[in-house]
């Protein structure tokens, strides 16, 4: 029952004879930006995900460098 709209939405999605199945990128392209967009802008506080993997990154490399130099 559920695949039934789902086909029926595919169908009706413009550009099947000149796209093929490359007519639904222009959607995907969109949602990307989209999430994007939010992780880039939304904040929980004062945390917003680049802000995470920034830290996360700079304490993946101070650990290898105190790693390098204390085997040394």
């Amino acid at each position: 029952m559920r695949i039934g709209w789902i086909q029926k939405l595919v169908n009706k999605w413009p550009g099947k004879k000149i796209f093929g199945i490359y007519r639904f990128l222009p959607m995907f392209f969109v949602l990307g930006a989209g999430l994007e967009f939010s992780m880039i802008n939304w904040r929980v506080g004062e945390i917003n995900f680049y802000n995470t993997f920034k830290r996360s990154q700079a304490k993946s490399i101070v650990e290898s460098k105190i790693e390098k130099y204390s085997v040394q």
